[in-house]
């Protein structure tokens, strides 16, 4: 069901569209000046806003489509939400907007401006599967020996120098700093 809400004319402000005033731009800002014409309400300077011309309150805020707007952010504002239409913030990336975009369709409900970034969410989404994968298979659990236990025990103890060629140098003084001071806790 659509609204028909109703229409009000342009405010426009004193002296927009003058060559000699192209500075001002058509961004309404209420008239101060003590000689301004617009500010004295003279029919030909154009109607100002007022209170008159607000909506209904039975559809005021409410989209042409007939339902409330609601503004989302992460997919967890869309729980609990029936009957309304679902705009996203602009701030959210492109990976959120899918998923939010995704949920809402599985909610059956109506996102405004839905950008078609499907082919580079699909394109992460299968990296995010690889990343993944490969993340299940190193955590497979290996044979355990108490031997092998007892050697990574010692890697973690002190930096060999295998491990303090992969870390970067600040990372090797922080472990080494680190080991000072469990051996002086110890002393």
């Amino acid at each position: 069901m659509a609204i028909k809400k109703r229409k009000h004319p342009q405010f426009l402000r004193p002296n927009y569209g003058r060559s000699s005033r192209s500075r001002i731009k058509i961004a309404w800002r209420r008239p101060r000046g003590i000689d301004n014409k617009k500010r004295l309400k003279i029919k030909y300077m154009g109607e100002s806003p007022s209170i008159g011309y607000r909506q209904p309150k039975a559809i005021r805020y409410h989209h042409p489509h007939g339902l409330p707007e609601v503004l989302v952010q992460t997919p967890d504002d869309l729980k609990g939400l029936k009957n309304v239409v679902i705009r996203i913030a602009g701030s959210v990336g492109r990976l959120k907007r899918a998923a939010i975009e995704k949920l809402a369709a599985s909610m059956a409900l109506h996102v405004v401006y839905i950008k078609k970034y499907a082919p580079m969410v699909k394109r992460i989404e299968k990296k995010d599967r690889k990343k993944a994968a490969e993340a299940a298979k190193k955590a497979e659990p290996e044979k355990k020996s108490p031997e092998g236990e007892a050697k990574k025990d010692a890697t973690k103890a002190s930096p060999t120098l295998e491990s303090t060629s992969k870390m970067s140098s600040q990372a090797v003084s922080q472990a080494q700093q680190s080991q000072q001071h469990r051996h002086d806790k110890q002393i």
